[in-house]
């Protein structure tokens, strides 16, 4: 079994320990999403990192996310809501707060059959690209934790 909790606490890249001692809430979420390392995550890169992230939830490997599946979400989410995480919380800025909405069944099941599959957690994280990019010039950078 894959130890969700634990990796997605790096990979979402919301909020927590690190971004508070960085002291910019932005910053945590460039290094985990950044996969250039160029000071701008790209909807290129918001399409890689969430398929990642879509890996570690589908604990069958079934190219699904169950309702089982979401509920081991929904508990990662909490935390990342200040219910853990050394209780800094998520970083409720533009970017932050986009993924974790789209951090739902509602945002990423396209058919409404309660299953989603990964084909649309992919159409949804294309969907997703232009909520983070709060000023809207074609890329997540550290302005965009400022608005």
């Amino acid at each position: 079994m894959k130890t969700i909790l634990a990796a997605l606490t790096l990979s979402l890249g919301l909020g927590g320990a690190a971004s508070a001692q960085q002291g910019n809430p932005g910053q945590h979420f460039l290094d985990q999403w950044d996969a250039d390392s160029d000071s701008r995550v790209t909807a290129i890169e918001v399409v890689a990192k969430r398929s990642e992230v879509f890996s570690m939830f589908d604990q069958d490997d079934d190219k699904t996310l169950s309702v089982a599946e979401w509920g081991l979400v929904a508990e990662h989410m909490a935390l990342e809501q200040g219910q853990g995480m050394g209780g800094h919380g998520m970083n409720r800025a533009a970017p932050g707060q986009a993924v974790h909405e789209a951090m739902t069944p509602a945002f990423n099941d396209a058919d409404g059959d309660g299953i989603v599959t990964m084909e649309e957690f992919d159409t949804a994280s294309v969907k997703l690209f232009p909520l983070m990019d709060a000023n809207g010039d074609g890329a997540v950078t550290i302005a965009d934790f400022a608005r």
